[in-house]
């Protein structure tokens, strides 16, 4: 019990950090190349498009297995690799709100790049990034915990859900039912954000109706 509640601290401080980053890295890089378009958007989705090109556990695997083991490495492990799929999903959001009326009305108005990103896109934006964020928390959860439980993401004495179920995977050969519970933690996460997630866009939806 007391080496599942210490993993929970590491595990959720590992993938909290690693979607933040991924978040500021991804998101930053997305909204610039959906308003600015042109030779930033071709240069920056070239480089990602290289990215998402390999496997991203086969790419985890090569890079933590040649970088120095640490708590840092594998959070910008993490959060470059999932910054591939934020930069996407903000990039697709950001040039649908570029069209709109509104933002070409700005343009002509004289102002500032920096002005339309702040006022007119990022506010539009922030809520289907807050439901991709729950998304992607999950997912840094359940990659975190593959890692570990390959040898290649938390290393002794410091342990995570991934690492318990590494050690503790020969007693089920036995019938020890201990060996489950960090795998259950980790099911009644993703449960529990999904549901957040479902109750946010609920909400969301039902403030868009009373205002139309």
């Amino acid at each position: 019990m007391s080496r599942l509640i210490w993993g929970t601290r590491v595990t959720l401080f590992v993938a909290v950090s690693a979607t933040v980053l991924a978040f500021l890295i991804g998101g930053s890089a997305g909204i610039a190349a959906g308003l600015l378009g042109g030779w930033v958007d071709a240069a920056i989705s070239a480089a990602v498009n290289l990215i998402m090109s390999a496997p991203t556990l086969i790419l985890a695997l090569i890079v933590l297995s040649v970088m120095p083991n640490g708590l840092v490495v594998l959070i910008l492990v993490m959060a470059l690799l999932d910054a591939t799929r934020v930069y996407r999903i903000s990039r697709s959001l950001a040039q649908g709100i570029a069209a709109m009326d509104y933002v070409e009305a700005a343009w002509l108005r004289g102002e500032r790049w920096w002005w339309i990103l702040l006022h007119e896109i990022f506010p539009n934006v922030v809520s289907p990034l807050l439901a991709e964020f729950g998304l992607r928390l999950v997912f840094a959860v359940l990659f975190l915990s593959t890692l570990s439980f390959l040898g290649l993401g938390i290393q002794p004495p410091e342990t995570d859900w991934g690492s318990l179920l590494r050690e503790n995977k020969d007693g089920i050969i036995f019938g020890e039912w201990s060996a489950l519970i960090s795998g259950a933690v980790i099911v009644v996460l993703s449960l529990s954000v999904t549901a957040v997630l479902d109750g946010f866009q609920a909400r969301s939806l039902r403030r868009g109706g009373q205002r139309s």
